[in-house]
């Protein structure tokens, strides 16, 4: 009898369904602020922090819920809209955590909200980034508790629409489970860390997140509308860059997801539909629009659409958005080979031996070292130092340290090499 080819079983895990103490109640008063921030002043360790925001339903990026716990200070809710920005029970509550480690899962997306309400964190410990580094092959919360924690959590409320008042039981319960075991988690992954030898790392690329300025404004944004890569014409980017910014304009005004005003779908279909006839009423918006799953929300601001579309379509050449931003963005990889060789021999042996560096040291290759940054490299070679640089242009120590002497050995190279580019495009983007 043929043998059975054994599957390998997930090892067992335990739901985790609710707070050890409890689903806590909303602080939606000072005097359950004052008494929190009295109840976390007695605690001990590191404070566990997380936000949920209301992604997908409004336009700000504001908190409008925040979960803390600490070692023998309790696990708390906190709602922000309640107190707004730079209260005295925040301005209190940022006081507390200075000089004492803050704990975020995927940080880069809750510091924002964070600091907007005035929480300053000054030491900082990121569970998901640490896992990467660690070199950890599932790194959202929920992978990494069942991993290392042996518990499960569900993720029925990761989508709902946060800004809703009042919030449901089972939504807080939700979101307390989100900091229940984050110290202990944090623990988890520091010794990963410190095992591996990474732990430097770590601490040197968590110092950089707090101490990163905030992004510059983008440059022409609009280009960013998904589904841009198939609109090829100028006078069509025209229509995509004037609905874009009254969409943009409006959402701001009303606080709600661009998005549920006009998909960016809607807004491509509709700019490579212009040439097919006027689209001068409804009807011709419904038209074009009814191939996506139409949804009866675009079509509230018609009349705006339409005079967005009327005004790009009379607009002269001249006012035409350019085929490409007049950012400092490189050329697209798949032109360089034909168009830049020099440039791309360099490129093929840097991704390759990085790579391979990256697979022995078990870190993503987009943590060990930004392909952007290699591709600014290659593209123009420093006069002085790579590993300066790499410095100068906002590499870590650590990876400067590894990348450089690859770098250095690419740059001498003139023919490329000839195997499977590896993919390394993409940035790394943190689970949910």
């Amino acid at each position: 009898m043929a043998e059975i080819e054994q599957t390998p079983q997930e090892p067992a895990t335990t739901p985790l369904l609710h707070p050890a103490d409890g689903v806590p109640p909303i602080i939606n008063t000072e005097e359950l602020f004052d008494a929190a921030l009295a109840q976390l002043a007695l605690g001990s360790g590191p404070f566990a922090f997380d936000a949920e925001r209301a992604s997908g339903y409004k336009y700000s990026a504001r908190a409008y819920l925040i979960q803390i716990k600490r070692t023998n200070g309790g696990l708390h809710l906190i709602d922000p809209i309640a107190f707004g920005p730079g209260h005295r029970c925040f301005i209190a509550l940022n006081q507390l955590i200075q000089g004492v480690e803050v704990i975020l899962h995927a940080s880069t997306q809750d510091l924002p909200c964070l600091r907007e309400v005035g929480i300053h964190p000054t030491i900082l410990f990121d569970t998901e980034l640490g896992g990467r580094i660690a070199g950890l092959a599932r790194v959202g919360l929920g992978p990494l508790l069942e991993s290392l924690m042996g518990v499960s959590l569900a993720k029925e409320h990761s989508a709902v629409d946060w800004s809703t008042r009042p919030l449901p039981h089972d939504w807080l319960n939700y979101a307390a489970l989100d900091v229940e075991l984050l110290v202990e988690l944090r623990e988890k992954v520091y010794q990963l860390l410190a095992d591996s030898k990474k732990w430097k790392w770590a601490e040197e690329d968590f110092a950089a997140i707090l101490a990163a300025p905030p992004a510059p404004p983008r440059i022409d944004p609009w280009r960013r509308t998904s589904g841009m890569h198939k609109v090829k014409k100028r006078n069509h980017m025209a229509v995509v860059r004037e609905l874009w910014q009254a969409r943009n304009e409006m959402a701001q005004d009303l606080d709600i997801s661009p998005g549920r005003l006009l998909s960016d779908a809607a807004i491509t279909e509709i700019a490579m539909n212009v040439d097919k006839g006027p689209i001068t009423n409804r009807k011709h918006l419904e038209k074009i629009l009814r191939p996506l799953g139409l949804r009866a929300r675009w079509l509230e601001n018609a009349a705006t659409w339409i005079s967005c579309i009327t005004d790009a379509i009379a607009m002269p050449e001249d006012q035409w958005p350019e085929t490409r931003s007049k950012s400092d963005v490189l050329p697209p990889i798949k032109i360089w080979r034909e168009r830049f060789p020099e440039k791309y021999a360099p490129l093929t042996h840097a991704r390759f031996n990085l790579q391979v560096r990256a697979e022995e040291l078990s870190i993503p290759l987009e943590n060990m070292i930004s392909p952007e940054l290699v591709r600014r490299i290659c593209w123009q070679p420093p006069e002085g130092s790579v590993e300066q640089a790499l410095l100068a242009l906002g590499a870590r120590r650590w990876q400067a340290e590894i990348a450089s002497p690859i770098l250095e050995q690419a740059l001498t190279e003139r023919e490329p090499l000839e195997i499977p580019e590896v993919a390394a495009e993409a940035e790394a983007v943190p689970e949910e």
